[in-house]
């Protein structure tokens, strides 16, 4: 994944950044698979690797293929919005339990449950499988729906024909409005 990284950072073919970059999600989907966690695979296979990939290409087809240099301006503004937005979501996360905090909320009602009875009760050896898929199965499925609908609207978007009037000119319109 490191490689493949790397790789997209180093290209200026986006066609070849986006076949990249679904080949990441599915090694991502792979690694998911070795841990056990076959419902976060199937998520990121579905939704990393197949929709998004998907819609860049789509959004590819209607622009170039190869990346253009951004203004150094441009580039300040942009490094700027990133570190902002990373210094907001790091102090949204302050006020949070520390990492693995026996008295933690989330400690103290469910998780307990969870993890005791889901094996006995479900047969899924992963807790986080058993509790998405069984435990919290119409959630899941509601959330698979919204992606879906999601999806559907932008490729409905992405592809809605150009109305009367806004099509692009052609060569020959072009040059005769050049004389």
């Amino acid at each position: 994944m490191i490689v493949v990284a790397v790789a997209i950072a180093r290209l200026h073919n986006l066609f070849a950044v986006v076949m990249l970059t679904g080949i990441f999600s599915l090694l991502g989907a792979a690694a998911y698979v070795v841990l056990d966690a076959v419902d976060v695979a199937f998520t990121e296979a579905a939704v990393g690797a197949g929709i998004s990939t998907v819609l860049m290409l789509g959004t590819l087809a209607l622009t170039t293929s190869e990346e253009r240099t951004a203004p150094r301006d441009r580039v300040i503004l942009a490094l700027v919005v990133v570190v902002l937005t990373g210094a907001v979501l790091v102090y949204g996360t302050l006020d949070m339990p520390f990492y693995g905090d026996p008295m933690a909320a989330i400690h103290q009602h469910v998780a307990p449950r969870y993890l005791g009875a889901s094996g006995a009760e479900i047969g899924i050896p992963n807790v986080v499988t058993s509790i998405l898929a069984s435990y919290r199965g119409y959630d899941t499925l509601g959330e698979t729906f919204v992606i879906f609908t999601a999806a559907a609207g932008v490729l409905a978007i992405l592809g809605r024909a150009r109305g009367p009037g806004t099509s692009k000119p052609t060569k020959a319109e072009r040059e005769d409005a050049e004389v």
